[in-house]
């Protein structure tokens, strides 16, 4: 949809998580903390799990949090928080999840498209991300890439026509609304960013470049005397 990515956000989480809904978000950040105000705002009942901006979120908090209160259905989860560059681990969340029947919606803006999550072993809800950080296209387009089993049992119960994911996808199912929609200049753009993304080699090229040019300016750094926020450890791919 054209907006930033907090428009794509709230449309995920305004149309996969019902208004009797109850969401989880660890917060060490600012885009966590957005995600808590967006629930507010929508009226989804929130618990929040709250950690200094240098700390990581940790599985066995979430595990404890579904374990105390049956009546969270959805953890929302930022994978890299933009303000500090922190990586909270994506792939250790998915099996709390399961083991509670919960939903999970996972905030990518800074990682899609860099750092790898995969479907098969990820199974998300949703991963919302927008036109620019990593794919490196012009802002103005987010996106949200959604299960449409879930979407649809959800579909009617958001506030906001414009900000329906699954009332947007039925519309470009039909060729004439796609194709008028994707000749539209944001589109247009975001498929050059695409096409170049893949040129230079996709997810592991781009990584590889953003890790090369991060030990070069924390090295550089270095020199001078200063040194990283955040630990080097949680801000590793493996994590």
């Amino acid at each position: 949809m054209q907006g930033s990515g907090t428009f794509s956000v709230e449309a995920a989480i305004g149309t996969l998580v019902p208004r009797t809904g109850h969401v989880l978000v660890p917060q060490n950040g600012a885009y966590c903390q957005r995600i808590a105000r967006i629930c507010r705002v929508l009226g989804r009942k929130l618990t929040t799990i709250d950690y200094p901006e240098d700390t990581q979120v940790a599985a066995a908090d979430v595990e404890r949090a579904l374990t105390s209160d049956p009546s969270i259905t959805h953890l929302a989860l930022v994978h890299c928080e933009t303000s500090t560059g922190i990586l909270n681990p994506l792939q250790r969340l998915p099996q709390v999840v399961a083991r509670h029947g919960m939903g999970l919606i996972v905030d990518a803006m800074s990682s899609f498209g860099a750092l790898e999550i995969d479907a098969r072993t990820t199974p998300f809800d949703a991963v919302v991300a927008a036109s620019g950080k990593c794919l490196e296209g012009p802002p103005g387009l987010g996106f949200a890439i959604l299960r449409r089993g879930r979407a649809r049992t959800q579909r009617g119960q958001l506030h906001s026509l414009a900000m329906d994911l699954y009332d947007q996808w039925v519309y470009m199912q039909k060729p004439r609304n796609g194709a008028s929609r994707r000749r539209h200049m944001w589109w247009r753009r975001f498929d050059s960013a695409i096409a170049q993304y893949l040129e230079e080699g996709g997810l592991a090229a781009r990584y590889a470049r953003y890790a090369h040019n991060c030990r070069t300016l924390i090295d550089g750094m270095a020199k001078l005397g200063l040194k990283s926020f955040l630990p080097e450890a949680i801000q590793r791919r493996s994590s």
